[in-house]
């Protein structure tokens, strides 16, 4: 086992979770709870990775107004995550995304219980009908020590950013696993709204040493 290099780590608190810089730094991330739900293939176009997103806005959401409502603390909806992996890591950084298995997931306030989320459930299947909805969980997720850079630009154009990150990781002494550590992405930006180029993606990947 080699030993890393001597680089500074940045420890996350809440308000800097949805920040990223251009170029790569280590960075030890908090434990925090999720709504999660998993899949598999490819996201373009793809009917069961549609209704799993629209699962997670639709609880979301509701938690979002059900916690206000019962303790008067009006938290953000965050942004959308995603944990990607695949039995060949190499396809981080092509196009083959149809081999890829993801876990989709929204950060929740501590506020939120399992006992508010059966309450969302009902109170989203009966505004916004969904058989996603029945496979969301809550769980907590510790990520720990980490790589991470911004990457802007399109999603499908990720792979020279990637690459890079790997770079820096060898580098500093850390491997990337892809399997057990598995790719982060946060998305900053609304393909609904933005043009492809403004995309704003952190893309994290937890480390070990080499």
């Amino acid at each position: 086992m080699s030993t890393p290099h001597i680089t500074a780590i940045r420890t996350l608190v809440p308000g800097d979770l949805y920040r990223g810089a251009r170029k790569p730094e280590l960075v030890r991330v908090p434990e925090q709870s999720f709504l999660m739900i998993d899949g598999a293939g490819a996201p373009d176009g793809a009917d069961a990775y549609r209704d799993a997103l629209g699962a997670l806005y639709t609880l979301a959401w509701t938690l979002r107004f059900a916690v206000k409502r019962e303790t008067g603390i009006a938290h953000r909806v965050a942004p959308l995550e995603g944990l990607w992996w695949a039995d060949d890591t190499a396809v981080f950084g092509t196009d083959a995304r149809v081999t890829w298995r993801w876990t989709m997931m929204i950060a929740q306030p501590d506020e939120v219980t399992p006992g508010r989320l059966a309450a969302a459930r009902v109170e989203g299947a009966r505004r916004h009908p969904n058989d996603a909805l029945a496979t969301v969980r809550l769980e907590r997720f510790a990520e720990g020590l980490a790589a991470q850079v911004l990457h802007v630009g399109p999603y499908d154009a990720e792979g020279p950013t990637i690459a890079g990150l790997h770079a820096f990781i060898a580098e500093r002494g850390y491997r990337f696993d892809g399997r057990r550590e598995k790719h982060h992405e946060i998305y900053l930006g609304d393909p609904r709204r933005a043009a492809p180029e403004r995309l704003r993606t952190i893309i994290r990947q937890p480390v070990v040493p080499a």
